[in-house]
């Protein structure tokens, strides 16, 4: 048997992620966005506990998913895992203060905290991914 006698079709190898591929990308562009914008509708209801009122989101923040995919790779996949983790602290929270707020407690200094910690987190994730 020779050391050649396996074939392999070069043409299908790719450096690209799975991600990065174009039959993939409106699928992610898709995921990645609706994730950012429920983080966002979490984001306005703790400001609204936190008596902060509504922010209004600026172009560079709405753009964010579509720059991450353009960016790809790497860029694309932290985005994306820092989104997730984004949103794994953001529904929990915000259930816990809607809890709270049921029972008559007032949750203005912890959505205050969580809001300031949402703030902190988005500015990283933009940071992966500025506007040009």
């Amino acid at each position: 048997m020779s050391a050649m006698s396996h074939e392999f079709d070069l043409s299908l190898a790719t450096v690209l992620s799975p991600a990065d591929k174009p039959g993939m990308r409106t699928d992610r562009l898709t995921a990645l966005t609706a994730q950012w914008e429920a983080v966002h509708e979490a984001a306005a209801a703790v400001g609204i506990l936190a008596q902060l009122g509504e922010e209004e989101e600026s172009e560079e923040i709405r753009s964010l998913p579509q720059r991450a995919l353009e960016l790809g790779g790497l860029n694309l996949e932290s985005v994306a895992r820092d989104v997730d983790d984004l949103a794994a602290v953001m529904q929990p929270g915000l259930r816990a203060l809607l809890s709270l707020t049921a029972t008559g407690h007032d949750t203005t200094s912890a959505a205050l905290t969580l809001w300031r910690e949402f703030h902190c987190a988005r500015a990283a994730i933009l940071a992966l991914a500025p506007p040009e």
